[in-house]
């Protein structure tokens, strides 16, 4: 009887174990968290969510690029968590900016950027908007070589390119040339093209493959970017876009963290907004950080 008593009870507890093992392993949850837009602001959101995932386990961070305007469809139609851009939301017709919120997680530089066979050291705001109108068509013409420049933009919709024309063009807008959706493809079409032209994030720039001229001689550093000095950058912004949940906030909290600030956002060719001794607004209006 004993024995029989003893065996139902092992019965009984393996069947507890069992279903404790299933409960546990049927209710253990998921998150996903996913964020699409700039591929400016993408390496350093792709390497802060590898991060956050190590740290936070069931916790997964997508990340796709497609440009800014993308990001801000996206999050504003809610079909993801962040829509990354290098844009002010207000700046992007179609997007109702009242609708999403705001947290700017860095700073980032745009430089123009030559094919290295240009031979240009130096080019002037208005040596720029006369390239990129067409009204200047060979190096020449700039004191560099004999050769006809070829335009590379971003796609219309690109918060890169959106700044660079509004910084670096003074509002003008490029004529009609290839178009690339990356910035990582325009940095190797440039490097790889005679005569080439573009513009990158200074994330992307790379000395042995591309040619980066001073702008009004003023060269393109992150402390010429935090001191005002050099005029060609944009805040990197995450959109969100209602009530966020806990573990969003959580990852956006990481963002603005000593761990991504001090160390991931400069480790990866960004600049802390915590560095910055500017403000700019909506309107390209500069003033210092008080």
């Amino acid at each position: 009887m004993k024995q029989k008593w003893l065996w139902s009870l092992i019965a009984i507890l393996g069947a507890a174990a069992f279903t404790g093992a299933y409960m546990t392993k049927d209710t253990q949850q998921t998150i996903n968290l996913n964020a699409v837009g700039s591929t400016a602001l993408q390496p350093m959101v792709e390497a802060a969510g590898e991060s956050f995932q190590r740290d936070t386990p069931g916790v997964y961070v997508y990340v796709q690029g497609g440009g800014s305007g993308t990001g801000l469809a996206q999050v504003q139609s809610g079909a993801v968590d962040m829509g990354m851009a290098d844009m002010f939301a207000e700046e992007k017709k179609g997007i109702q900016a009242q609708t999403l919120t705001d947290h700017k997680v860095a700073v980032i530089g745009i430089a123009p950027i030559l094919n290295p066979n240009v031979g240009v050291k130096n080019l002037t705001t208005q040596q720029l908007i006369d390239i990129f109108t067409k009204k200047i068509t060979n190096w020449q013409q700039v004191g560099g070589a004999n050769q006809a420049i070829v335009l590379v933009n971003r796609v219309n919709g690109s918060g890169t390119r959106a700044t660079f024309e509004k910084y670096g063009l003074d509002g003008h807008f490029s004529a009609e040339g290839q178009e690339q959706d990356s910035s990582g493809t325009t940095r190797s079409i440039v490097a790889s093209t005679p005569g080439a032209i573009s513009y990158v994030a200074f994330s992307y720039l790379d000395a042995k493959q591309v040619l980066v001229p001073k702008v009004n001689g003023v060269q393109a550093t992150d402390q010429n970017v935090m001191n005002g000095s050099y005029p060609i950058w944009a805040y990197e912004h995450i959109y969100t876009k209602g009530t966020e949940s806990a573990t969003l906030q959580k990852f956006l909290r990481y963002l603005d963290s000593d761990d991504v600030q001090r160390k991931l956002v400069p480790q990866l060719g960004y600049i802390s907004t915590h560095d910055m001794q500017v403000q700019r607004d909506v309107d390209g209006r500069t003033t210092p950080v008080k």
